[in-house]
């Protein structure tokens, strides 16, 4: 079996780190000038700039559990494309929500600097080169 890359291990410890809640750690892997795109389906999906940005809107406020199950990654160049599922539990209600997504990550110097959300599998392939 390949061993992963450099870049497979960071975006892995990202992962880890944001399933553990220490998302100091998780924007640790993350390029400084990070720009983060919030899904279409949010409230406010103006970008996010900057790994400060990112930190304080990782900080759980109504969900009491939050984490994403990575179940597939593929480098192509200085993009990566990464399926999970996304599973939270809500503060208070304790209500469940499991929804499958899929993250486009754009490289700089081997960090990642630019986050991408997609509802859609094809069209997160083609964001990342792959279709």
């Amino acid at each position: 079996m390949k061993a992963e890359s450099d870049t497979v291990q960071r975006l892995r410890r990202g992962y880890d780190a944001f399933n553990r809640g220490d998302f100091d750690a998780a924007v640790a892997e993350m390029h400084p000038d990070v720009e983060w795109q919030r899904p279409q389906q949010a409230p406010d999906t103006t970008p996010l700039q900057g790994a400060d940005a990112v930190r304080a809107w990782m900080t759980p406020d109504i969900f009491e559990d939050q984490q994403v199950v990575v179940e597939e990654i593929i480098e192509n160049g200085d993009k990566v494309f990464v399926q999970g599922t996304f599973r939270v539990k809500a503060a208070g209600s304790g209500i469940e929500i499991s929804n499958r997504g899929w993250h486009v990550w754009t490289l700089r110097g081997g960090k990642p600097v630019r986050f991408d959300v997609f509802q859609d599998r094809s069209e997160a392939l083609a964001a990342a080169g792959l279709s």
